[in-house]
């Protein structure tokens, strides 16, 4: 069932087997095309069926080139925001849009990324990358093309004919994102890729997930458990709260990009780390 859930999400959320051209400049890129909000979220309610309310008068708006972080008590809906955003589950009520669209009319343009891999394991690494393009029916020399550029992008092109089992679970991951780029998606989604990870090996693929950001054109949206990761990886956090699930505040995070190891020894770093460190545990403290 999950493959199926990442499988369906990988074809569906794709609009063209080409990769976009890279940009060299994060911050200028952001700067020329932040007054556009390219997801849209205005007083979003999420329910089921009769039960109770799971995300109530959601509200937001994020920009080109926006790498937000979701962070919150279990339950609070954060994995929910991503399946609306995408389209795989509808809004109860309220108006969310996507490139000014409906996100149903906009999935061409999202791509996700699950904290399981779910790799094919009788297919190699490159034929994996390859699977929503071939679905997609991108002939067999260009979707071979994609897969081995996005490979390159994460560090694997040398690996293309390795199998699954022959992976550490980081690499196994990398190969899940690649799969995700091929599509070329303007969007990422990203729910705990990183979760199952130990933490040397997770602030390695924050480092490299960032490095992909400087070259491809795509804002991200990223459900984690842990405020350090939270605040390396991103320019605004969400924090949510929970029983419904509400947007507690936004947290911006200005530290200059790109960032390193030495990004997380910075005072300003480890002061933000405790802030929202301090303001998920009263979150958390207030539940019912």
């Amino acid at each position: 069932m999950a493959f199926t859930t990442d499988l369906l999400a990988s074809v569906v959320h794709g609009k063209r087997p080409a990769l976009p051209p890279p940009y060299f400049d994060l911050a200028e890129r952001t700067c020329m095309t932040n007054h556009t909000a390219i997801v849209k979220f205005d007083h979003v309610e999420k329910r089921y069926g009769d039960g109770p309310v799971i995300l109530d008068q959601i509200s937001f708006a994020a920009k080109r080139g926006d790498f937000i972080s979701l962070i919150g008590p279990s339950g609070c809906g954060k994995s929910t925001i991503l399946k609306l955003i995408s389209g795989l589950n509808p809004i109860t009520s309220g108006v969310a849009s996507v490139e000014g669209v409906s996100p149903e009319n906009a999935a061409q343009e999202l791509a996700f990324v699950f904290q399981e891999p779910t790799l094919l394991p009788w297919l190699n690494v490159q034929r994996n990358v390859e699977v929503p393009l071939k679905l997609r029916g991108v002939e067999s020399t260009k979707r071979a093309k994609i897969a081995l550029q996005c490979l390159d992008l994460v560090g694997l092109a040398g690996r293309a004919t390795y199998y699954p089992r022959q992976l550490s679970g980081g690499q196994k991951m990398r190969v899940s994102i690649a799969r995700a780029l091929s599509l070329s998606p303007k969007i990422l989604l990203l729910d705990e890729p990183f979760g199952a990870l130990d933490e040397m090996t997770r602030d390695h693929l924050n480092e490299e997930l960032l490095g992909i950001r400087d070259q491809k054109a795509w804002t991200a949206f990223f459900v984690t458990h842990s405020v350090a990761e939270a605040v390396f990886l991103s320019n605004r956090i969400f924090v949510l709260s929970a029983n419904p699930g509400r947007l507690h505040r936004e947290i911006p995070v200005d530290l200059p990009y790109p960032r390193t190891e030495e990004t997380r020894q910075s005072p300003d770093y480890q002061r933000l780390v405790a802030e929202v460190s301090k303001l998920l545990r009263s979150v958390e403290n207030a539940q019912p």
